[in-house]
């Protein structure tokens, strides 16, 4: 069922277009997702579909009677109430349900043989019982814990949050919703890496579609089996995650490339051939049929390439000496009474790309300013290497100078270089023409981010600490970025929530937490396959202990011991049918993504039979899905009652 079309949709401000042509479907279960390049329209276009501004031209539907949902950038949220009471919110229709159900019990007492009241009664229990009613209220709790909201903060006044708290409660609102299409605008700002992985999974089984806007290339991987692209031009689909899509764009630019100059070498020699023959009477007749020809042409469009990227590299004056930076039994934080994190314990080698990650608050950015000497440990040493030379990037760009030009922030530190290199390297991160004569203080965080990259690139220091480097960067951006200092010959030290980032570049990840920093050499993927096989290890050495039933006891408790035993026995079961029940839901999910894939050809969308069919295929499919989901409950249920 399509849920969503966007055909033809063109948006322009002031006469000059954003984007022409941009199409979308989106279907039953879809995931899709929208990238394109910064200030290519993806946030325009969404609130041009969702009716918050207007098309220049094209067409928007929706399905009759369609719930979705959208993430706003202003919380939507009532901050009159508390956490907890606008979480309610979500749940009116079944509060409202229990009220009636509570009544019609009172009445049931006062006339119990009203066959009325009777099969209102059961009607609306059922009802009730369907949508979770009795289980709202702990699947609050379970989301609220998921963005970082404990009891303790249950009754604090909206109206006193944060701006990210409240997009966090918003996103956690919206998922209470449980709406048929989800459209999400940034829904990974404000989330440190836990909470991304709590809302990967969560969305991974959300039953609605989603169409989601994200920089999180990671997050895009995880969850969609579609890629739109925007650009000026339109819309282009692409099936699979995001690193598909990379794989397939690239392969149709070559592809494109290679139609169109075979096309432009057919037409040089066609015209060629009429220019030498149009005018001698034994060949006019060939030259006019080629002339005949060339003009039939259907002339192919010349591909375009990437829009304009930032192109630089990070390079070294000189090397370091191998042991470039000890950390040894720090403590950090701002005052000895309420620490942060502690002992941390860090060793970055000469060429190391060391990642540090962990929960927000935890003290990341902290740590990397004690490293520099702007925060003083709490408690620990810090040693530098020899011929060490460090370059800072600080995510809050407070290294900038609000008060100067864009061309004058880069050239007073150094003076000696020319006006035009300057420019040139400028040019280079896309400040181009008057764009340098802008001021400091009237730049976005994007072009923040690019001119403190700008300046660390002029440093060619051997050390680059470097403090949420990603942050404000577009997609391609940050690949260029991923690329030069993959390039680099150097060390670095980076705190970053960007998976993605830290799997391109890491080869050490260290975690922090209240207890201190944990070591694994390897990046985020590594970090996350070594975390499970520790955890597994422990359940497996606690299970034996906690089965074992005491040897003095063992004959007075034969009864209680055989029962523990096959409640073990029962358990692995379960498990197992659980696990074999979510493998065959992610099956009929991927058949299922296929089946809406046949159906999104043009072909397809043409034949009616073929689209009836293929409707058919795909609805018995999903009700399979829907079995296979519900057993999936039940079990899991089972399961977590015996564990209990």
């Amino acid at each position: 069922m399509i849920l969503l079309q966007a055909q033809h949709v063109r948006k322009e401000f002031n006469a000059i277009p954003i984007f022409t042509d941009a199409n979308l479907v989106v279907q039953d279960h879809d995931r899709i997702g929208l990238v394109g390049p910064n200030g290519v329209g993806k946030s325009t276009f969404i609130k041009t579909i969702i009716g918050e501004e207007e098309p220049t031209a094209g067409q928007i539907s929706f399905a009759n009677n369609l719930n979705w949902g959208y993430l706003a950038q202003d919380s939507g949220l009532d901050t009159t109430r508390t956490i907890y009471a606008e979480m309610l919110t979500a749940f009116t229709d079944l509060r409202k349900m229990a009220t009636q159900i509570h009544e019609l019990e009172q009445q049931m007492g006062a006339d119990p043989h009203n066959e009325n009241l009777l099969s209102t009664y059961d009607r609306l229990s059922h009802d009730f019982t369907e949508q979770n009613g009795y289980g709202y209220e702990a699947e609050i709790r379970t989301v609220l814990a998921g963005f970082k909201f404990g009891p303790d903060v249950y009754d604090k006044p909206i109206a006193t949050l944060s701006g990210g708290e409240k997009s966090r409660l918003a996103l956690a609102k919206l998922l209470l919703e449980k709406r048929q299409l989800l459209i999400l605008d940034e829904p990974t700002n404000h989330l440190d890496i836990d909470t991304l992985t709590w809302l990967e999974g969560y969305l991974r089984n959300y039953p609605g579609a989603l169409l989601l806007v994200s920089h999180d290339q990671y997050f895009l991987d995880k969850l969609t089996t579609q890629i739109v692209e925007l650009r000026p031009t339109g819309t282009t689909r692409y099936t699979g995650n995001y690193s598909k899509y990379l794989g397939e764009r690239e392969q149709r630019s070559e592809l494109a490339w290679k139609a169109y100059e075979k096309q432009q070498e057919e037409i040089a020699k066609l015209e060629d051939y009429i220019q030498k023959n149009i005018v001698r009477a034994s060949t006019t007749k060939m030259a006019q049929s080629r002339r005949k020809k060339l003009e039939k042409m259907v002339r192919l469009p010349k591909p375009t390439g990437p829009d304009k990227t930032i192109r630089f590299s990070f390079t070294q004056e000189r090397s370091s000496g191998h042991d470039v930076l000890r950390v040894k039994d720090a403590t950090v934080g701002y005052t000895a009474d309420h620490p942060m994190s502690g002992p941390i314990n860090i060793n970055v080698d000469k060429g190391d790309r060391t990642a540090i990650i962990g929960p927000n608050g935890i003290g990341k950015s902290t740590l990397l300013k004690s490293i520099l000497g702007k925060i003083p440990f709490l408690a620990g040493t810090v040693l530098f290497g020899t011929g060490v030379v460090v370059g800072y990037y600080d995510q809050e760009q407070m290294i900038l100078h609000p008060e100067k030009t864009v061309l004058n922030e880069v050239w007073d530190d150094h003076p000696t270089m020319a006006e035009k290199d300057i420019r040139a390297v400028l040019g280079s991160f896309l400040f181009r023409g008057d764009d340098v004569l802008k001021g400091v203080a009237d730049l976005s965080g994007g072009e923040k981010a690019r001119l403190s990259l700008v300046k660390l690139a002029l440093d060619h220091d051997n050390f680059l600490i470097l403090d949420e480097p990603t942050n404000h960067l577009d997609i391609e951006s940050k690949e260029v970025l991923e690329n030069a200092l993959t390039d680099f010959a150097g060390t670095i030290l980076f705190v970053s929530h960007d998976r993605y980032f830290i799997n391109a570049l890491a080869n050490h990840t260290y975690v922090l937490s209240k207890d201190g920093s944990t070591h694994y050499l390897g990046n985020y993927d590594y970090y996350i396959a070594k975390k499970a096989e520790e955890d597994a290890l422990a359940s497996e050495q606690a299970t034996p202990a906690d089965a074992q039933p005491v040897a003095v006891e063992k004959t007075e408790n034969q009864q209680d011991f055989e029962e523990t035993k096959a409640a073990q026995r029962n358990q692995r079961k379960l498990t197992r049918e659980v696990a074999a029940l979510e493998a065959q839901i992610d099956q009929y999910s991927h058949e299922e993504a296929k089946l809406q894939e046949s159906m999104a050809d043009p072909a397809a969308l043409t034949d009616y039979k073929k689209m009836q069919s293929l409707q058919e295929q795909l609805t018995a499919l999903q009700n399979k899905r829907h079995q296979a989901e519900h057993d999936w409950e039940n079990k899991l249920t089972e399961l977590d009652d015996q564990t209990d």
